[in-house]
């Protein structure tokens, strides 16, 4: 797990407004697992406190395919 702290420092220091998230899953499985979906819910609620959107959460796996979790959420 990454820890929202470590990520919105980045944010800060890098003057962003916005940021994307993306991993790989070295796995082969391009499906989000539970915790993706948990961990982007997190990350977004926590930016938002200090004025930073998360646009997109990506998963990449090495056949180069991708999955955006905004497009699979009509809630997002």
């Amino acid at each position: 797990m990454v820890s929202i702290a470590t990520i919105a420092r980045a944010a800060l220091l890098a003057n962003a407004t916005a940021i994307i998230l993306c991993h790989n899953h070295p796995s082969g499985q391009i499906d989000p697992s539970p915790e993706d979906k948990e961990l982007t819910d997190r990350v977004k609620n926590g930016l938002r406190l200090i004025g930073v959107e998360l646009l997109d959460h990506v998963i990449v796996i090495e056949s180069g395919e991708f999955v955006s979790l905004r497009e699979m959420d009509r809630n997002w």
